[in-house]
């Protein structure tokens, strides 16, 4: 464990603009993933990542893990960590050890010191350092969104990694691709303003998930509000003057393999997009479309998400 980590039980629940998308578990369902059931238990800990308290969620499960490859996870803008407990509570925590980070600014993280470090090399870099203090560098890292992104920056510092994901995350190599790799919704603006009303929050929120989902939205809204701004706006200046490297070169030099997973009825990221790019490592050959799920089908669809995910896992094992 690393030095000056923190555990403590769990709280119960407290055109660049559509680049870093974001969405936590409603309040229901991470109340019930907190509880220690079907032998997990998720210990809230957190590290000094220079200088910095990077706080972060470790499930522990009384089963043993066959010395698996760990798993990170990586969420969105103005989400958190808990945004993967649909996922975690289930076969994939038991299985996997499995570690959600919370961003800078986000979930129980503190502020970036340095504003600049708002952006992706500075998100990057916070990944990089997370997987180093924990020994994990050679695990699956799942980036969702905004982690998405923050995944493929880091890539080329994580020569050991097992494998990568990306959900609603896809590679662009300039700010200019954004316009062909996003669908657009207005909603999304807000989300790279420093200041946010509550209608804004809520109009964003209502874009995450498929049309007439039935996704609470109160803790969507909630993370929004609670988000430091800085981090909205400084992300925002950082992705439009093109601070974040060439995502298109990193997939086609990869050499571990990469699944990309997608919402049918996702309203925001193009899939047409998606299935023009080269991905000499993509797996299965192809996109893995979710059904019945927009932008968060870990939290729509958790099982059919997390099946992917095992399977992913279970071909990394055999390879």
């Amino acid at each position: 464990m690393p030095s000056g980590t923190e555990i403590r039980e769990p709280e119960p629940h407290h055109h660049f603009t559509h680049f870093f998308l974001l969405c936590p578990a409603s309040a229901e369902v991470m109340a019930k993933s907190m509880n220690r059931t079907e032998g997990l238990r998720v210990q809230q800990s957190s590290m000094k990542i220079n200088g910095q308290r990077i706080a972060y969620l470790d499930v522990d499960s009384r089963s043993g893990r066959e010395n698996a490859r760990p798993m990170v996870f990586v969420h969105g803008n103005s989400s958190s960590a808990k945004t993967w407990l649909p996922v975690l509570k289930g076969d994939i925590g038991r299985r996997f050890r499995c570690l959600a980070v919370d961003l800078p600014g986000h979930g129980q993280s503190e502020p970036a010191r340095n504003h600049a470090d708002y952006s992706l090399p500075g998100h990057a870099a916070v990944l990089t350092g997370f997987a180093d203090h924990l020994g994990v560098t050679d695990a699956v890292f799942v980036g969702w969104s905004l982690g998405g992104q923050i995944v493929l920056e880091a890539a080329p510092e994580l020569p050991e990694a097992g494998g990568f994901v990306l959900s609603g995350a896809p590679p662009v190599a300039t700010p200019a691709q954004m316009a062909e790799a996003f669908l657009p919704n207005p909603a999304m603006g807000a989300l790279f303003s420093e200041h946010v009303s509550g209608d804004e929050a809520e109009l964003a929120a209502a874009s995450f998930t498929a049309p007439g989902s039935t996704l609470a939205l109160d803790e969507i809204i909630a993370d929004i509000l609670a988000t430091d701004g800085a981090a909205r706006a400084g992300l925002g200046v950082s992705a439009g003057a093109g601070r974040f490297a060439d995502e298109l070169a990193i997939v086609a030099a990869l050499r571990q393999p990469m699944a990309v997973l997608h919402g049918v009825e996702e309203q925001l990221v193009s899939l047409d997009y998606l299935r023009r790019l080269d991905f000499p490592a993509l797996w299965r050959g192809e996109v893995q479309v979710i059904p019945d799920a927009g932008h968060t089908p870990h939290l729509e669809a958790p099982e059919a998400f997390a099946a992917l995910l095992a399977d992913f896992m279970a071909d990394l094992a055999d390879a």
